[in-house]
């Protein structure tokens, strides 16, 4: 039977983690069998590992894990070799601050088998003029550094065959904080089957941004260099 395990890093998210552990469970109890739900809590210095605990008794696919901080990046690689190891056959990453609509998951399920990945366009966008800009920037960037002109390269909204992620997984550096970025570039670079799918993008349902202007400034400046560096090896 086929397994997904959804992935949804979590740091400081005590006032969105129940609805969306709820909203997510939903999908993988329909799809069944060994898929589960991995919630993994990034080191979260609130009552967010307390409530995931809790609703594990309540969600029988759920599996909540804590662990050191690393940031979002390494949370996520955390997350996917999790999901290789217990033998995901798909994996699918989100968001834990509920920008991301469950109810759109289905146009991607239905169309596993063609595709090797398959990303969210955040074509209805409602967080905000200043990560749209920052998008539009990243997408600037990834052309400068490797000749792609990518739709949406961050997209908290991906499935992915477990097949095709283990042939990009070992040039990711351990604990990358882009890496869903470098993995989309990955795919474009190796000519694999990909599918960008229009999806809608809420504004965060609760609680606060932990990564501010002044902080992105900061990851794109050290992306730029990191991405001279990774090219060689591209």
């Amino acid at each position: 039977m086929e397994s997904l395990y959804i992935i949804i890093p979590a740091y400081n998210e005590e006032d969105n983690i129940d609805s969306v552990a709820r909203e997510w469970h939903n999908i993988v109890a329909k799809i069944g069998g060994n898929s589960r739900l991995l919630i993994v809590d990034d080191g979260s210095r609130d009552s967010t590992y307390t409530k995931l605990l809790k609703l594990e008794n309540e969600l029988p696919m759920l599996e909540a894990i804590t662990k050191q901080n690393s940031g979002h990046g390494g949370t996520v690689l955390f997350g996917y070799n999790y999901a290789i190891d217990h033998g995901a056959k798909y994996i699918f990453q989100t968001d834990s601050d509920g920008q991301t609509i469950a109810d759109e998951f289905g146009q991607l399920w239905e169309q596993r088998k063609d595709f090797d990945i398959q990303i969210g366009h955040r074509k209805e966008r409602q967080d905000g003029l200043n990560r749209i800009f920052v998008t539009k920037a990243l997408k600037l960037v990834l052309f400068l550094s490797f000749g792609l002109w990518i739709t949406d390269a961050n997209t908290p909204f991906r499935l992915m065959s477990t097949e095709s992620l283990k042939l990009h997984f070992p040039k990711i550096p351990t604990d990358y904080n882009l890496s869903n970025v470098l993995l989309t570039v990955l795919y474009e670079k190796s000519k694999s089957n990909i599918r960008y799918v229009p999806i809608t993008f809420r504004p965060r349902q609760g609680g606060t941004n932990s990564i501010n202007l002044k902080r992105i400034f900061k990851i794109g400046q050290q992306a730029i260099k990191d991405f001279a560096s990774l090219r060689r090896n591209i």
